[in-house]
């Protein structure tokens, strides 16, 4: 499935070329750093990072979703471009559309006054800086995760400015981060605050050992101590905080869907070549029925895929909060994706469990994914609140 085969309808000419220069980009630029050693047990180093920034800036291809002018391309357009960055790991970090910094962009892009806008957004649109969001907590201490109404991080009043106390856990990419979003709960309810990192009153206990390595700087549990925070660079107001995740929450779910379709589609398309030179009892791999079945259900599961992520785009798109649709977009993609990734490992046998391809990280990758930015069981648990909340409406009528 390369970009020919991806559906264009409801895209610009200028993403369509935005799109075609980030695929040329990550195909012939990025792919062959996947080999490349600078890599620890979390993620790629950053200095790793920094040269393949370097190399998207001199191709024209860093932040491609955010114009010259700041404004941002459509959601249906960014689901192009994004997928493309996404045909290699490495490809979201290079181009700049990686997780956590490609949905907290487009936060300080809509809420973030002036100042934050100049202080903390420019340098993270620029490549210069990686950053961090300061959510969920340890499970152990009964702190925020998938319910994030549970968080125990604190925040009071001190002057003119804010003390922040509480622990974080599974913090992505904390460790080297420039800038940090940190979310605390004041009497008023949820707050974010802007820092610059790192910091002294923000301490990395640990970097945890997870399943995926994709993210520079790995997940970290992070102690927050006596943390003063100018009251300007708290995002918008005391309590505010929940709501602006909920704006956040939607075109994040979505980010990651449209990233992990890029590599599911280049992973296919490994295990494809593998399974049409790979003999075995006479003919290539292609033409045991098994195996030519199982990449079938690969290109119905892809497109599946695609299409449910332009159709959340769209609704995005329309103006609608799309907390629903992005639920089920989520868990469709994720679900879908992590079968082609596990049939893509099956077609290739040994080779798929080895490191001799992306489609061993890309399956470890996706395994993850169905849990980052919600679980699946919370996302239907959220659907079958909300059926049940609309057939009440609909029999008091």
């Amino acid at each position: 499935m390369h970009s020919e085969a991806i559906q264009t309808a409801g895209i610009s000419e200028r993403a369509q070329q935005i799109g075609l220069r980030v695929e040329r980009f990550v195909r012939d630029v990025v792919a062959p750093y996947e080999r490349d050693p600078r890599r620890d047990s979390h993620g790629p180093t950053d200095a790793l990072v920094h040269e393949l920034r370097g190399l998207a800036r001199d191709a024209g291809v860093m932040t491609p979703h955010v114009l010259e002018d700041g404004s941002h391309l459509t959601q249906r357009e960014t689901a192009y471009v994004l997928r493309m960055s996404g045909l290699s790991p490495l490809g979201p970090l290079a181009c700049n559309t990686a997780a956590p910094d490609e949905g907290n962009m487009l936060l300080l892009s809509k809420v973030g006054s002036p100042l934050i806008r100049e202080r903390f957004l420019k340098p993270l649109v620029s490549g210069a800086v990686r950053s961090a969001f300061f959510m969920t907590e340890p499970a152990a201490e009964g702190g925020a995760g998938s319910d994030p109404s549970m968080m125990k991080t604190s925040c009071r009043r001190d002057g003119n400015d804010w003390i922040v106390n509480g622990c974080k856990a599974f913090i992505t990419g904390a460790a080297g981060a420039g800038v940090g979003i940190v979310m605390a709960r004041s009497d008023d309810g949820a707050c974010m605050f802007l820092v610059e990192l790192p910091h002294p009153a923000i301490r990395i206990e640990r970097l945890l050992d997870t399943i995926d390595d994709s993210m520079p700087g790995g997940h970290a549990v992070v102690a927050i101590e006596d943390l003063r925070v100018p009251q300007e660079q708290m995002l918008g107001r005391s309590g505010e905080g929940f709501a602006y995740a909920q704006l956040r929450l939607a075109p994040a779910r979505l980010s990651h869907c449209m990233r992990w379709l890029g590599a599911c589609t280049r992973a296919n398309e490994i295990a494809t070549d593998y399974a049409n030179r790979r003999q075995a009892f006479g003919k290539p791999l292609i033409e045991h029925e098994g195996v030519g079945f199982m990449l079938a259900d690969n290109l119905i599961d892809l497109r599946q895929a695609e299409l449910m992520i332009d159709w959340c785009a769209d609704v995005l798109d329309a103006g609608a909060n799309g907390i629903a649709e992005s639920s089920m977009a989520k868990v469709a993609v994720s679900e879908a994706l992590m079968r082609v990734a596990d049939r893509c490992v099956q077609v290739m046998g040994g080779t798929g469990v080895s490191g001799d391809t992306i489609v061993e990280q890309v399956f470890r990758e996706i395994r993850a994914f169905r849990i980052y930015d919600g679980p699946t069981e919370v996302h239907k648990w959220s659907l079958a609140k909300k059926i049940q909340r609309d057939w009440r409406r609909g029999s008091a009528t």
